[in-house]
């Protein structure tokens, strides 16, 4: 039990890492792209081309991690999460933007889908939704000391968060490398399966036992894009916030996130099961949209973007927890299908954010109300609730 903590605490490190870079860029991108005279659109691509290679990669890291083991395929990504990084900071033109921001795609892309695998191998059923919300937690707490760090330091230097950010990675990968054992399960996992089970399509588990499960995946990404991708230009073009104050907003928002998918999701979904949390957080994320619309103060902006937060924080961890019980995959194929999806929300989101905030800023909000009222409608009418005769019949989970 001592080593499955240690072990997950190195996972908790290594993805809060790798979501300091995402963290960094929401607060200081919005001046970036106003530097070379690009809009929202640009904004929305350059967020959108890490969706894209996410999307495309993170099936082939899940299965390639199933074949050959978690660990060397969570230290790929890791390097290759450092590289983009320093290669991010050293940009010097737009298009240097982007080819670093596609580099990290592919390359990070290999940590998510390994990590939750790499649970799901070490975690009993019971245990899983905490496993699951301790990265959760760990994305959170990327997103409030990435954006505090991009927001208090873009001011003076643009570059100095990535090169940290790259300083960070390469202490991620030694510690998984020197600390961090492989699995006992994934190798025996792997060998009784059929290989082609690693080429299953997206399309093809889409229609099968977590089709649905893969669908809210990539709903409530979409609807969640639509507030991180647009949010700082509309902070600066609204209120007339700089670096620093949407860093702030940020940063206090990701630490209530954090607080909810690292203490309360595990206890949550134990009591009340996975399928309710979803609903709820669907439900209530929709409300929180609308009222990111209203405010005008900054403690109003804070308060109704803490709202949104604290509902939407609750759904990536208990859907990413309900396709770990459920699969019949493998579990590195599994939660690659599942980045993939939640990589597809990441480049349709941003690509219609900064298209509908060019438009209308408020625009984008009103579209994550309409995708999250669709995503509850899905969960309350075509997903069941776990039930004991499920677990059974799924002994693996």
């Amino acid at each position: 039990m001592q080593s499955n903590k240690k072990n997950l605490a190195i996972l908790f490190f290594t993805m809060v890492v790798i979501m300091l870079g995402f963290g960094m860029i929401i607060p200081v991108m919005p001046f970036y792209i106003k530097s070379f005279g690009a809009s929202g659109k640009a904004l929305g691509a350059l967020m959108a081309v890490y969706g894209i290679t996410q999307f495309a990669f993170a099936p082939i890291w899940g299965g390639l991690s199933d074949r050959h083991g978690r660990k060397p395929i969570l230290m790929l990504g890791v390097l290759g999460n450092a590289i983009a990084q320093l290669l991010f900071g050293l940009s010097t033109q737009l298009w240097m933007l982007f080819a670093a921001r596609a580099l990290s795609g592919i390359l990070s892309a290999a940590t998510l889908p390994t990590a939750m695998a790499y649970i799901g191998d070490t975690t009993s059923h019971k245990q899983r939704g905490g496993g699951m919300g301790i990265i959760g937690a760990a994305m959170g707490i990327g997103m409030v000391i990435g954006p505090g760090l991009g927001g208090l330091l873009g001011g003076t230097n643009l570059s100095a968060p990535f090169f940290l950010a790259a300083a960070l990675s390469f202490l991620a990968l030694v510690l998984i490398w020197l600390v961090l054992p492989e699995p006992a399960r994934v190798r025996t996992a792997a060998s009784g399966e059929k290989k082609d089970n690693r080429l299953v399509g997206l399309f093809k588990a889409v229609t099968g036992p977590i089709g649905i499960l893969l669908l809210l995946s990539f709903l409530l990404t979409f609807g969640l894009t639509n507030f991180e991708a647009v949010f700082g230009l509309y902070a600066a073009d609204r209120y007339e916030y700089g670096p620093s104050q949407v860093g702030m907003v940020l940063t206090l928002i990701g630490l209530l996130s954090a607080i909810v998918q690292g203490g309360l999701i595990g206890p949550m979904i134990r009591k009340f099961g996975e399928v309710p949390i979803i609903r709820w957080g669907l439900l209530f994320s929709a409300v929180g949209f609308i009222l990111m619309t209203l405010p005008q103060t900054f403690l109003q902006v804070f308060l109704a973007t803490g709202f949104f937060v604290s509902f939407n924080s609750l759904l990536n961890p208990s859907v990413a927890s309900l396709v770990s019980k459920r699969t019949p995959y493998q579990q590195g194929i599994t939660m690659g299908l599942n980045n993939s999806y939640l990589s597809l929300g990441r480049i349709v989101g941003p690509l219609w954010a900064g298209f509908a905030y060019d438009i209308s800023m408020n625009l984008p909000f009103l579209t994550g109300v309409v995708i999250m009222l669709v995503g509850y409608f899905i969960s309350l009418f075509a997903l069941v609730p776990q039930t004991a005769e499920f677990a059974e019949i799924n002994p693996q989970v």
